[in-house]
């Protein structure tokens, strides 16, 4: 008898796998070459981000790619090397220790270890909802001003100049500095590849121009030795990954000092990894499981970190890329991971010819894919509040640091999600002759009948908003034509009450009985939280809950019948 695994699992392998049928192995193997072809170039300009060697770019593609296949939720995510995170790496290891060294790849498998102890703490207690705090306005704000900083940083490798400096500004500044020491050779050979990318990418997104234009730089400065005319990336070992732990010097002071960067890439991790599972999962009608997903992202991380690589994060263009390529489940991803073993021991020779400036491009345009000047154009169009937020970011990002700009970005989404708890749009109710409910601005203070007013609260109460609830009840209250005898509170939105509400409300309900006005509660959120269903029992007792407005209505009406016919019969 076979035992059935409980859905309360922590680990649940081979969602993302099985099942596969037979009739799909050569498309997924298919997709699996094209990814290959098309993320082996861009991997290694990810490298030139995150300021590591050339080889870890092709790591980031083996041992975390196995592991999320095998323990992530999502059939079609792809994890990998990402530049958002690469930036973010870079950004935060300036000045602590020199690109490119032991040292330097040493913290950087630690904060990638650091960020799997974040995923794997957002798993066991819930916290992967601060994904929900970088609003998408924000997000793009932060992205557009990443890709910014990237594509100016590649400038000066581009021009063939010895650059310098950090932060962006600095970066400009030294290749001004720099400007008549160009070297025409690098520049001749990046814009050739520029101009060979692009057009494979006008004909057709499913060439791998990336790719075809870096065998044909690297073919042509071997021919024509380009080492004696621009810097070359130089020779790359030829062999698979050593898995060990990151040999650093641990102390209190590194631990501070790499927290807030490994925070910063958690969240941009949680945060673009799930919003491109779940986007892919609800066009295949597949479940969305964030809880595996984050399991396969911890252990990718985990796989980073032991592998002499950098953090990685699901990435939402080579999904599109495997997507396009008819992929469908993990094996593609799989199957890339053994194309790179390949290229690993046998093909690392001939990138040691390949121009750095090459490199530079391939880096230069995915910067260029970061930047949404039209889906900011579209913020301001829609909302234009969102729109400052998400400016304010991208300028945080490019002039202070990508690490402050996402903390900052977090800030602001908390901030806007306040304001706009903070002055809800609350509404009073009219019932109308045949049975229609019209809803009004609290300003116009209409009656739901005469005598009765129905006033909806469309948010919590809490500290922040629960005076403008004192104030618009107050103001609703006053001199009434004809007098109000009840007043409704429609709770269908409320779903949670605070301490400094709960007095607010008191106080309401004192006012309210000493002016003769029955005060009553419509239509509470029947949930599993009790609590705000006592609080509310507690402040008016269990005689003024109804379960709709209609119940209101009928219930006001027949009040009203009965007085009317008790003051009819004499005493």
């Amino acid at each position: 008898m076979k035992r059935k695994i409980s859905k309360s699992s922590f680990f649940k392998f081979g969602q993302g796998l099985l099942p596969i049928k037979a009739s799909q192995i050569p498309s997924e193997v298919i997709a699996g070459f094209t990814l290959a072809a098309l993320a082996i170039p861009v991997n290694i300009g990810y490298t030139k981000i995150a300021g590591t060697p050339v080889i870890t770019g092709l790591y980031t593609m083996l041992l975390p790619a196995l592991l999320f296949a095998l323990a992530g939720g999502s059939r079609l995510l792809v994890v990998g090397a990402d530049s958002a995170t690469a930036a973010i790496l870079a950004a935060g290891l300036i000045g602590m220790a020199s690109t490119g060294t032991d040292e330097y790849l040493a913290l950087a498998g630690i904060l990638a270890l650091m960020v799997a102890a974040f995923i794997i703490l957002a798993r066991i207690i819930g916290l992967a909802f601060l994904a929900d705090f970088l609003s998408r306005s924000v997000l793009i704000g932060f992205l557009t001003g990443v890709g910014i900083q990237v594509t100016l940083g590649q400038i000066s490798s581009m021009l063939g100049l010895k650059g310098g400096g950090h932060g962006t500004l600095q970066k400009i500044w030294f290749d001004i500095q720099q400007i008549d020491e160009i070297n025409y050779s690098a520049l001749s050979v990046a814009l050739i590849v520029l101009l060979a990318i692009l057009v494979a990418k006008k004909i057709s997104k499913h060439i791998p121009g990336a790719l075809i234009a870096i065998i044909g730089a690297i073919t042509a400065s071997w021919i024509f030795n380009f080492s004696a005319l621009m810097p070359l990336v130089g020779s790359i070992p030829d062999a698979l990954p050593h898995f060990l732990l990151p040999q650093v010097n641990w102390s209190w002071d590194l631990v501070h000092k790499l927290l807030p960067i490994a925070f910063s890439m958690f969240l941009v991790i949680l945060a673009q990894s799930a919003a491109t599972s779940r986007v892919y999962a609800a066009r295949y009608n597949q479940p969305f499981d964030q809880n595996a997903d984050l399991n396969g992202l911890a252990l990718a991380n985990i796989g980073a970190g032991l592998s002499g690589t950098f953090v990685v994060a699901g990435s939402p263009t080579k999904t599109q890329i495997v997507d396009s390529a008819g992929g469908r489940t993990q094996l593609t991803h799989l199957t890339a991971a053994g194309i790179v073993i390949l290229v690993l021991l046998f093909l690392t020779g001939p990138l040691a010819y390949m121009p750095e400036s090459v490199l530079a491009v391939i880096v230069f345009l995915t910067g260029v894919e970061l930047i949404k000047f039209r889906k900011m154009m579209d913020i301001l169009q829609e909302k234009p509040s969102e729109f400052w937020i998400a400016m304010i970011t991208m300028l945080m990002v490019i002039f202070v640091g990508i690490e402050q700009g996402i903390l900052l970005a977090m800030a602001l989404s908390l901030i806007e999600h306040t304001r706009h708890g903070y002055r809800p749009k609350n509404i009073v109710l009219e019932y109308t002759e045949d049975g229609r409910w019209i809803t009004h601005p609290v300003t116009s203070k209409i009656q739901a009948v005469p005598g009765l007013m129905i006033y909806r609260f469309t948010h919590s109460i809490y500290y922040a908003n629960a005076s403008q609830l004192s104030r618009e009840i107050e103001a609703l209250i006053q001199v009434q034509n004809p007098p109000l005898r009840w007043f409704c509170i429609d709770a269908s939105a409320i779903s949670d009450i605070d301490y400094t509400a709960t007095k607010t409300l008191k106080s309401l309900s004192d006012l309210l009985e000493k002016k003769g006005i029955r005060l009553v509660v419509a239509q509470i959120l029947d949930d599993s939280d009790d609590d705000r269903r006592r609080k509310m029992l507690e402040l008016f007792g269990k005689d003024v809950f109804f379960n709709t407005l209609d119940d209101v209505v009928a219930a006001y009406m027949l009040t009203s019948m009965k007085n009317q016919y008790c003051q009819l019969i004499p005493h």
